[in-house]
């Protein structure tokens, strides 16, 4: 495998790190965690999840999978450059 590709993967493994820490800092507390113990857990949710929250919940997942992706095939790329 050319060498492109596995920079092409580490750009883009960069890339949805930042986003994927920012998109996780931008979720709300849900109660119990490192939040509610700074005052987080005191502020009452109404029922359910609206909509961005669901659209948060889906873009945080995608990124993830993406971020997966790009380190599964690093670890390829590296273990057939390291045995040719």
């Amino acid at each position: 495998m050319p060498i492109a590709f596995a920079y092409t993967l580490i750009v883009l493994l960069i890339i949805t790190s930042i986003l994927l820490t920012l998109l996780i800092l931008l979720h709300r507390g849900k109660g119990g965690g490192m939040s509610s113990m700074f005052g987080g857990g005191v502020t009452s949710s109404l029922a359910g999840s609206s909509v961005a929250e669901k659209n948060l919940d889906r873009y945080t997942v995608l990124v993830g999978v993406i971020w997966f992706a790009c380190v599964v095939g690093l670890g390829f790329w590296l273990k057939l450059a390291v045995a040719s």
